[in-house]
């Protein structure tokens, strides 16, 4: 699992220098300044937890008994990155930033549930932390 989270970890950080350089030199092309920002703050968001699955990485090489709190975590961050960070890139395109349309496949909908599991990750690997043996 470790080789795993690791490879995604990379993935994560190298498309958000990817999606960081777009976003400073082509996105301010298509869209208005303050949709640039909001799209800074999904990279940011995505580098800050690619470092985190690296932290998880180290923690199951270091609290080998907390192995299925540390696997819940790296998961939890995976599947907020991808939520949390994917629905404001769709969010930056379709230009409705502020205000909730009425439909419920909305990514407006869905950004706060990828948030949920990014903080749900943060509790589990704290939680591994205290309740390791080692």
């Amino acid at each position: 699992m470790e080789k795993k989270f690791f490879a995604i970890g990379a993935f994560f950080a190298g498309l958000a220098v990817a999606t960081g350089s777009y976003g400073a030199h082509g996105l301010q092309k298509i869209v208005p300044v303050e949709r640039v920002h909001t799209w800074e703050k999904a990279v940011r968001y995505q580098m800050f937890h690619a470092f985190a699955l690296f932290a998880v990485v180290w923690a199951m090489t270091q609290w080998i008994d907390q192995a299925k709190t540390l696997k819940a975590a790296g998961w939890s961050f995976i599947a907020g990155t991808v939520i949390f960070s994917g629905s404001v890139y769709i969010r930056v395109f379709t230009g409705d930033l502020e205000t909730a349309y009425t439909t419920l496949i909305n990514p407006a909908y869905i950004t706060p549930l990828g948030g949920v599991l990014m903080i749900v990750g943060w509790g589990l690997l704290m939680w591994a932390a205290l309740k390791t043996k080692e």
